[in-house]
């Protein structure tokens, strides 16, 4: 019982640092700056009406990469975001288990796992990608560097698509002030643009911090 205790509580310690925006015992994706860091990226970035997806295909950002050895950048958030995540020799997860901060739910098979793109690909290309080489946009879709690849139930990425936070916001409301604050780190470094209500939604969000 006191094992179990002591295991409950440091699984809430953990995604409450998450949440919280510290960093967790546990690597989720890099922490995003501040709300008030954010506020002012958000001020900067350029509002104009959204382009089209004319032309767009996944392919053009090209993805997974390989990583190290036998992991690409797919199999390195798997074993990033899980937690006691074990792979084979092709870097396939052979246990574990990860916690999707979207629906708030632990999964235990990879195969219902998708790595979801924070600012999605299609969205990247109405909001400047389309005019990028396919090196930058190949960074882009592989980047472990800031806040743009996260594990999350398939259901719960599937359910998001391609939309901005202005149609589509996490269910679990606890981390909207997180996910606006990577939503718009990934805007910022990119200088990719936004259309005015997408800047009005992230605006809502970050007053949840």
């Amino acid at each position: 019982m006191r094992r179990l205790l002591t295991v409950s509580v440091t699984l809430a310690a953990l995604l409450t640092a998450w949440v919280l925006g510290a960093t967790p015992a546990l690597a989720y994706p890099p922490t995003p700056p501040s709300a008030s860091t954010a506020l002012t990226q958000l001020n900067s970035l350029t509002v104009k009406t959204e382009g089209t997806t004319s032309g767009y295909s996944r392919d053009l950002f090209p993805h997974w990469h390989t990583v190290s050895g036998t992991c690409d950048t797919r199999d390195q958030v798997l074993k990033r975001d899980g937690t006691g995540v074990t792979v084979d020799s092709n870097c396939e997860p052979t246990g574990g288990q990860w916690y999707s901060v979207y629906d708030a739910i632990w999964v235990t098979d990879d195969s219902t796992i998708d790595i979801d793109h924070i600012v999605p690909l299609a969205e990247a290309w109405k909001s400047g990608a389309n005019t990028w080489t396919t090196a930058k946009r190949e960074e882009f879709a592989n980047n472990l560097t800031i806040a743009q690849l996260i594990a999350v139930s398939a259901s719960s990425n599937r359910s998001k698509g391609d939309r901005d936070p202005a149609s589509w916001k996490p269910t679990n409301t606890s981390v909207h002030c997180i996910y606006a604050r990577e939503w718009i780190w990934v805007k910022y470094t990119y200088k990719l643009s936004l259309q005015s209500t997408e800047k009005t939604a992230l605006n809502s969000m970050l007053a949840a911090c």
